[in-house]
């Protein structure tokens, strides 16, 4: 009876061992697949922002106003556009400001 009381014992440290160690193991894989993901793939917004322009506030005939930036203004044929990276707004008719806007 001593025996197997002794063998259930060091199959529980042996378990309790590989339980830990695989716990660390997954931690640490977690922890480079995160940094390794940051490196190699940095936010865009982070990235793109350095060629954007001034701040400009255009305020529009209704009254309304759009935040943007310079460089996301276009001018074709006459008229005034905000080109983004998905949509493309008319502004024609706009007054364009150029202030610092938060």
């Amino acid at each position: 009876m001593k025996q197997s009381a002794k063998g259930s014992i060091k199959t529980f440290l042996l378990r309790k061992k590989v339980y830990i160690t695989l716990s660390v193991l997954m931690i640490t894989l977690f922890i480079g697949s995160y940094l390794t993901i940051d490196h190699f793939f940095p936010n865009e917004a982070n990235s793109a922002s350095s060629d954007l322009g001034e701040k400009v506030i255009i305020t529009m005939p209704n009254g309304k106003k759009v935040y943007t930036y310079e460089n996301l203004l276009v001018e074709e044929k006459g008229k005034l556009f905000y080109k983004g990276e998905r949509n493309t707004i008319d502004l024609t008719g706009g007054v364009v400001i150029y202030k610092d806007w938060k």
